[in-house]
């Protein structure tokens, strides 16, 4: 009888070592599935046209202000006054969706190592209009930020290049935006 009743003490042993594990597991599933969570985007919009206005008026820089193409938003909007490259420069970053982003650095008084600089390991690869356009010589996947990118030079050594991940038609619409903007700012001088 010791026999058999301590291969039952034996057996009851793993039975409860294996109820206690599934019972831990449910503990931590109704955990995990009970506790909310904040699912927005961590990303907030800033007010782009606002910060382009101040920019300006504390530096009389002929900054460009655009529209950006509808349902994008800007979630950076940045003046560089006081860089290591000595370049006054004004950036934004633009969202069109999870996946899409286009900014823009535009830059005062820029000079060709500036240029290389930013560039990076890309080399050109076409045209559009008044852009060159840039693309990585070792394309990244998933693309990268500066793996496209397109030039435009205006002025006495100024110029604005766009970057990021979306479509050749985004990248082409906001290229006209600016330009349009410059054309204006030249225009009003």
């Amino acid at each position: 009888m010791s026999d058999s009743a301590a291969k039952h003490r034996a057996r009851q042993t793993v039975v409860n070592l294996v109820l206690a594990l599934a019972a831990c597991v449910i503990a931590v599933v109704l955990i995990v599935i009970s506790v909310p969570r904040d699912e927005s985007n961590r990303i907030k919009a800033v007010e782009y046209s606002k910060i382009v206005a101040e920019a300006k008026t504390s530096t009389n820089l002929d900054l460009i202000s655009i529209n950006p193409i509808s349902g994008w938003w800007c979630n950076l909007a940045n003046l560089k006054t006081a860089s290591s490259d000595g370049v006054q420069q004004f950036e934004a970053g633009f969202v069109g969706s999870d996946v899409k982003y286009i900014g823009y650095t535009q830059a005062f008084s820029a000079n060709a190592t500036w240029l290389a600089f930013k560039l990076g390991k890309t080399t050109i690869t076409g045209t559009y209009k008044t852009w060159d356009i840039y693309q990585a010589v070792i394309p990244n996947d998933p693309k990268q930020t500066m793996d496209y990118i397109m030039v435009h030079k205006y002025g006495n050594e100024n110029y604005v290049l766009l970057y990021g991940v979306a479509d050749q038609s985004d990248f082409e619409s906001f290229a006209d935006e600016i330009t349009n903007r410059l054309s204006a700012n030249t225009s009003n001088d």
